[in-house]
C-alpha cells in the first residue's frame, strides 16, 4: 500500500531492471496465457510476497487484496469484489464491516477465515502507510479490527478521524494466510500496536519503543518468502527463473469456473523495446499499457490477431520543478516556460500513441477536471498556449535579458537547465528531448540527462538533487491522490493527528518547494496543502469548490507543467483467446489477472 504510486509510476512506465529474457512462445492449443505483469521485472530469488519490490507475487494472479477499485471518475470508493464479498460503511464512513466471499478458500484447500485478514492487516502496519500506521492521532488511520464472526470483519477508523479514503485503503489490504504469515508475528503484536498508537504523554517512550519494534519487524517480513506459494488467488505460482513465471490454476479459488487459462506464463523485460519486440513477434496473448511510438504501433497491428484496446487512464505526465533552483523559484519563470513549451508536438514525439496532449495545467486529467468544475470553470483557466512574446515579457519581468537570441539571468550567466529523466522510459526521454530542442530554440539552452534507473531516480528526486524532471500527476480517481502529488509530502505537507503541518524546502522531503500560500484572483490567499488536506475530509459531493481553488491555484502558479494525460493503450491478440473487455472499460486499469476474475480472457 505504501508503495501504490511507486506501482502506478512503474506500471505506466513498464521499464524496470530485470534479467535476460526467455524465447518461448505461446502453446497453440490456448490452454496457457502468456503475458507481461506491468508492476515490476520478475526475479527468481525473491520471495513470494506482495510487500517486496520485485516479489513473486503478482497482483491479480496469486496477490489478491479485499476489493478492486473501479476507478469510478467520480467516486474513488466503488470496488469489484474480491476477497472481500461485500462491505457496509456507516454514514461518516468510519465504520466498515467487512463479509468475506463465503466459499474463499486457500490454494492448500482450507478457509480464508476473519483470522486471516487479522493477520493480513498485522503485517500491513509492519509496512505503514495509508490507515496502517501507528503513528499517535494519524489522520484517517485503522483504530481498531473487530473479529464480528469467521467471515465478517469490522474496521474502526482512529478516534477523530474522518478520512473520506478509509473505505478504498482498507479494501486494497492484500490477503494472507494465517498458517503462513501469523508465526511471523509476536503473540502480542495487537498490544503493540495499541501502546505504538497512543498519544498518553506518560507512555511516550514505552510508545515509541513499540513503533521501533513494530518498524524492525516491517524489515524482516518485507524479505520473508514462504516456502510454497499459499493464495487465494485464482492462480499459484508453480516456477520461476530469470526468463519468466509460470502460475497454474487454482482449483480452489472460490471463483475458479470463471477463469479460462489453465496456466499464466508470465514474461520478463527489461524495457519497453523488450516488449515490443514479444508484441511483433506474435509472442503475448496480451500485454499491459506500455509506451509505444505510431510506428511500433504499426507494425504490432500487422500480427495476426493483434488488436488495441483503449481507455481512461487517470494520470498526467509533468515537467516539475524544483523551486529550490533559481531561477524557478520565480512564478515568472515557470509560466514562461509554459508559453514556450508546445505540448502537442512534445507528446506527438514523445507519446503519440499512449498520450493526449494536456489543454492546460491544473492538476486533474482534463475529464475529471470537465466533472468536478465543469466546461465553463474550464474555459477561464489560462490556456498556456504557445506565446514566445508574452514568454519573452516574464522572462524579462523575472530579471533576465536576451543577449545574441541567448537569455542570460540576471547574474549575467546563461538560462540552462538538464531535464532528467530515468534510463529506459523511452516516453520520457523522447519527450525531454523534444522539450530541450524547443526550448533552446527559444534562447534557453536545455539537455535532457538521465539517472540509473526508476529507482535511483526516484530516490535523487526526493533527495532535491535535480532541478527539472518528470513527476506523474492527477493520480486519480480520488482528487485527494491527485492533489497530493502536488501539495503532499514532495511539497512540504503532512497531516498527523488531524493537525496538517508544512516543511521547509529541502527538509523532510520537499523537493518541491512551493510556498505555502500565493494570492490567486478570484481564489483569495490560499494554502494549497490546507485545500488539499480538506479534500480527504470532505464528503464528495461537497468538494467541488476546493477542487475548483486548488484547479485555479495549479494553473496560476504552475508547480508543474502538464505536457499529456496518458492513453490506457493496451494490446491483445484474439488468436487463441475471445471475449476481451470493451474499450473505455473501467476495468481495463487493472490487471489482467482480474479480468479473468471477472470473466474476461476465454479460451477459443
Amino acid at each position: 500500500m505504501k508503495r501504490s504510486v511507486i506501482a502506478v509510476a512503474t506500471a505506466l512506465s513498464l521499464v524496470l531492471t530485470a534479467s535476460a529474457c526467455g524465447d518461448s512462445k505461446p502453446q497453440k492449443g490456448g490452454g496457457t496465457y502468456t503475458t507481461i505483469d506491468g508492476n515490476h521485472a520478475i526475479d527468481a530469488q525473491a520471495p513470494i510476497n506482495p510487500y517486496a519490490g520485485k516479489g513473486n507475487a503478482f497482483n491479480g494472479y496469486n496477490a489478491i487484496p479485499l476489493g478492486f477499485r473501479k476507478n469510478h471518475m467520480t467516486d474513488h470508493n466503488q470496488h469489484y469484489p474480491a476477497i472481500a464479498e461485500s462491505w457496509q460503511v456507516n454514514a461518516d464512513q468510519s465504520e466498515i464491516t467487512i463479509k468475506i466471499q463465503p466459499n474463499a478458500k486457500w490454494s492448500d484447500g482450507t478457509d480464508v477465515t476473519a483470522d486471516d485478514i487479522q493477520v493480513s492487516a498485522a503485517v500491513a502496519f509492519t509496512q505503514g502507510g495509508g490507515v496502517f500506521q501507528v503513528t499517535p492521532g494519524t489522520t484517517g488511520a485503522l483504530g481498531e479490527l473487530t473479529i464480528v464472526d469467521k467471515k465478517t470483519v469490522k474496521f474502526t477508523q482512529a478516534a477523530g478521524a474522518r478520512n473520506n479514503t478509509f473505505l478504498f485503503s482498507v479494501l486494497s489490504l492484500w490477503v494472507l494466510p494465517k498458517s503462513v504469515w501469523g508465526p511471523q508475528l509476536p503473540a502480542d503484536f495487537w498490544d503493540k500496536v495499541k501502546l505504538g498508537g497512543s498519544a498518553d504523554p506518560a507512555k511516550a517512550d514505552a510508545a515509541k519503543a513499540a513503533r521501533d519494534e513494530i518498524s524492525a519487524l516491517g524489515k524482516k517480513l518485507i524479505a520473508f518468502g514462504p516456502a510454497k506459494d499459499v493464495t487465494a488467488g485464482p492462480f499459484v505460482l508453480e516456477s520461476v527463473n530469470a526468463s519468466e513465471a509460470i502460475l497454474v490454476k487454482n482449483t480452489h479459488y472460490f471463483n475458479a469456473s470463471k477463469i479460462g487459462p489453465e496456466k499464466v506464463r508470465l514474461r520478463n523485460y527489461t524495457g519497453n523495446e523488450q516488449i515490443w519486440n514479444y508484441l511483433t513477434a506474435g509472442e503475448l496473448d496480451s500485454a499491459p499499457f506500455t509506451a509505444t511510438p505510431t510506428n511500433v504501433v504499426e507494425q504490432i497491428l500487422k500480427v495476426n490477431g493483434s488488436k488495441q484496446l483503449k481507455g481512461l487512464s487517470h494520470v498526467s505526465g509533468a515537467l516539475a520543478f524544483n523551486q529550490k533552483f533559481e531561477p524557478f523559484n520565480k512564478v515568472e519563470v515557470r509560466r514562461a516556460l509554459a508559453y514556450l513549451i508546445d505540448r502537442a508536438q512534445a507528446t506527438k514525439v514523445g507519446s503519440p500513441d499512449s498520450g493526449k496532449a494536456a489543454e492546460t495545467t491544473h492538476g486533474m486529467i482534463q475529464e475529471a477536471a470537465k466533472s468536478w468544475i465543469g466546461e465553463a470553470e474550464l474555459a477561464k483557466l489560462n490556456q498556456y498556449n504557445l506565446d514566445k512574446a508574452k514568454a519573452e515579457t516574464l522572462l524579462t519581468q523575472a530579471g533576465m535579458t536576451k543577449k545574441d537570441g541567448k537569455w542570460m539571468l540576471a547574474n549575467g550567466q546563461p538560462f540552462s537547465f538538464k531535464i532528467q529523466a530515468p534510463n529506459g522510459f523511452s516516453d520520457w526521454i523522447a519527450t525531454g528531448s523534444n522539450i530541450a530542442k524547443q526550448l533552446t530554440e527559444a534562447g534557453i539552452a536545455v539537455e535532457v540527462q538521465t539517472s540509473a534507473d526508476f529507482a535511483v531516480y526516484q530516490k535523487e528526486m526526493a533527495e532535491g538533487k535535480y532541478a527539472v524532471g518528470f513527476w506523474l500527476i492527477a493520480l486519480g480517481p480520488s482528487t485527494y491522490n491527485a492533489y497530493a502529488r502536488l501539495y503532499g509530502a514532495a511539497n512540504g505537507w503532512t497531516a498527523f493527528g488531524g493537525k496538517l503541518t508544512h516543511a521547509a524546502p529541502g527538509e523532510k522531503g520537499n523537493w518541491i518547494g512551493s510556498p505555502e500560500t500565493a494570492t490567486i484572483e478570484g481564489a483569495g490567499t490560499v494554502n494549497p496543502g490546507e485545500l488539499t488536506y480538506q479534500l480527504s475530509q470532505l464528503p464528495v459531493d461537497q468538494a467541488k469548490d476546493t477542487i475548483l481553488k486548488l484547479a485555479k491555484y495549479t494553473n496560476d502558479q504552475v508547480p508543474m507543467i502538464q505536457i499529456w494525460n496518458y492513453v490506457n493503450v493496451q494490446f491483445i491478440n484474439e488468436s487463441r483467446y475471445t471475449n476481451w473487455p470493451e474499450a473505455n472499460c473501467e476495468c481495463l486499469r487493472l490487471s489482467h489477472g482480474v479480468w479473468m476474475q471477472l470473466g474476461y480472457i476465454q479460451p477459443k
